[in-house]
């Protein structure tokens, strides 16, 4: 919501001295984020070892359905056999199966080509140049220069509804959010950026 990366090198250092269990959501950062599109974990080079717990979809940089949790052989075996929702949901189909295949294939070069590295740096470049650009134009946006999830805040819950609908007017579809989910006066525009989006594009949103 805040477009915001967790300090891991800090949170990784505390965990370590303090013999504490760590868990990750990379659920907006997998495939996204780091030179290998591996999340927040390869951005900042660490080791996925130290990781005890790693959570991600598979709705968003995969464009498959459902998610993952990564841990020890012990921790997967739990919860195959004690959580409610792994025991009583269905399978994944083949095909959503294949999608994510393909998709993990493509990020790591693994294709035969360099798509998925293109991918992720045009991700980047997209990010930083719109955020960039919303700042020279007076705006406050929240979280990380590297963050995909870009917020532009509206302060006023009554600009919500209006925001929205003008920006549809003019070809730009926007997800917008207010109070429960964030602070009463802390309303945004949320726009998630991709690696499809050309300079163009990005343009004419601005």
């Amino acid at each position: 919501m805040e477009g915001s990366i967790v300090r891991l090198p800090e949170v990784v250092a505390l965990k370590k001295k303090y013999k504490a269990y760590l868990y990750l959501d990379e659920a907006h950062s997998v495939g996204a984020m780091g030179p290998h599109g591996k999340g927040a974990v390869d951005y900042f080079g660490l080791n996925p070892a130290d990781i005890d717990i790693m959570m991600g979809t598979f709705t968003k940089s995969f464009g498959a359905a459902g998610g993952y949790i990564g841990g020890t052989k012990s921790l997967i075996n739990h919860l195959r056999l004690n959580s409610h929702s792994s025991i009583y949901s269905s399978t994944m189909a083949p095909c959503v199966v294949q999608q994510i295949i393909s998709s993990m294939k493509i990020m790591l070069g693994k294709d035969g080509t360099l798509e998925g590295k293109r991918r992720i740096q045009q991700l980047k470049w997209n990010t930083r140049y719109f955020r960039r650009r919303l700042q020279e134009m007076g705006f406050i946006v929240y979280g990380n220069k590297d963050s995909p999830v870009v917020p532009l805040l509206m302060f006023m819950p009554s600009k919500i509804a209006s925001f929205c609908r003008m920006c549809l007017e003019r070809g730009v579809g926007v997800v917008v959010v207010g109070f429960p989910a964030t602070p009463m006066t802390k309303c945004r525009a949320r726009f998630c950026m991709s690696a499809s989006h050309t300079k163009d594009m990005i343009d004419k949103v601005r």
